[in-house]
């Protein structure tokens, strides 16, 4: 028969495309291998991607399910902060075309979650204006008509911030040595402080700062990453290996860092080299793998400032306005954490 022939040929042609298929395949495999800059954006990307689909997801959930809203926000909350992390984690080798995309993925999600927990605020219960008609009808959820509406729960960014932290403080003295704590070595937040002083001993695995007001907080080694954001008029030392800053106004930053630091939407910004002591500091940073200092804490990345020129939202603290290295070997535990 007459297609035999095309046949043949087709299955032939079939082999050659495979086969140059593979040649390329393994041409890839090695310029990747050449290039070790391509291959961390692509795993970036792929982790990232994967990543963002499960806070996708769980943002998703809190509103198709709302009998188990509360743990679906929560869940929410944590793949937002893994998202954060892995971007905080991978800024230092990514482009910033790749960087400002991810961020902004990011803090969209970021919102979509304070959304979220809006909505899923506790309503304020029905109530009868004759109080006659009320009692003929059984009470269904006697909690929430007694409950005064103004002291009902509101769900807040500040309240599903992640790990042991101090929140909601006043003008107190908070002082934390993780090195006897019962979460060693986890994540801690500082969140909602006004007027406080903060003082951390030991070293931890991230430390997240939301809405502080006039502190001055002063921070043993982090061997992740360090999120900031809302804060003003405070005075914060620490080492990290990543430390990412937005909405930051009127504030000093005393830092050790492996790598360069993040300033987003902030103002009035100033960076100096880390200054804090206590006894046991070195064995910390030597656990933490930040032993030395790579003078990165003036190497700061405005990413709201693409020119060429100095960014006018960061400078560095002049010599003479530096704090002296500060002490806090005998500062003693004097707050619980909560």
């Amino acid at each position: 028969m007459e297609p035999e022939p095309d046949i043949t040929k087709a299955a032939a042609g079939n082999r050659k495309h495979l086969a140059m298929l593979e040649r390329l395949s393994k041409r890839t495999a090695t310029s990747s291998s050449e290039s070790p800059e391509a291959s961390p954006v692509a795993a970036f990307l792929s982790r990232f991607a994967a990543a963002k689909v499960v806070a996708e997801s769980a943002l998703s959930a809190c509103r198709s399910s709302p009998d188990d809203a509360p743990a679906s926000l929560a869940a929410a909350s944590a793949a937002v902060d893994d998202l954060e992390r892995l971007v905080a984690e991978a800024s230092h080798s990514l482009p910033p075309y790749e960087l400002r995309s991810a961020l902004a993925a990011v803090s969209d999600l970021r919102a979509a979650h304070k959304l979220a927990a809006s909505e899923i605020r506790p309503k304020k219960s029905f109530s009868f204006r004759n109080k006659s008609k009320a009692t003929k009808n059984p009470p269904q959820d006697p909690p929430a008509t007694l409950q005064p509406p103004p002291e009902q729960p509101k769900p807040t960014f500040d309240a599903i911030l992640p790990g042991l932290g101090f929140r909601g403080r006043n003008g107190a003295t908070l002082v934390k040595d993780l090195r006897v704590a019962n979460e060693k070595d986890g994540d801690f937040t500082l969140a909602d402080l006004v007027s406080c002083e903060v003082y951390l001993k030991g070293k931890c695995r991230a430390l997240y700062i939301h809405k502080l007001r006039d502190c001055r907080v002063f921070i043993g080694p982090v061997f992740g990453s360090v999120l900031i954001e809302d804060v003003e008029r405070c005075k914060f030392v620490m080492a990290a290996h990543q430390i990412r800053i937005h909405e930051a106004r009127a504030t000093d930053f005393y830092l050790r860092v492996r790598s360069r630091p993040i300033i987003e939407d902030c103002s009035g910004v100033r960076f100096a080299p880390h200054a804090l002591k206590y006894v046991g500091i070195e064995e910390d940073l030597r656990d933490s793998g930040l032993e030395e200092d790579t003078g990165n804490w003036a190497n700061v990345d405005d990413f709201k400032w693409l020119r060429a020129v100095q960014s006018p939202n960061w400078c560095l603290v002049p010599e003479e306005e530096r704090l002296p290295t500060v002490d806090i070997s005998e500062v003693h535990q004097r707050d619980d954490c909560n």
